[in-house]
């Protein structure tokens, strides 16, 4: 078998990323130790069982990751 197509590298498709800006990584980082509080809270305040509490925190993650995931594509779709 013989392949009649131009192959193109991957660096030539992608497009380079853009740098990340300092307020997006502090606003990362303030999540990731509020969602770190919420199961401490429901652990040990609420005395929840672990797992539920890593669950907990864990679903409230997923939920903002898809938040931020709806809120990046209306914006990309508006420009």
């Amino acid at each position: 078998m013989s392949v009649d197509q131009e192959v193109i590298p991957e660096r030539e498709l992608a497009e380079p990323a853009a740098p990340v800006s300092t307020a997006t990584v502090v606003a990362y980082a303030v999540v990731g130790v509020l969602l770190f509080g919420w199961f401490l809270f429901g652990w040990l305040v609420l005395q929840q069982g672990f797992i539920d509490s890593v669950g907990e925190a864990a679903g409230t993650g997923f939920a903002l990751l898809l938040l931020v995931a709806i809120v990046g594509s209306v914006r990309r779709n508006r420009r």
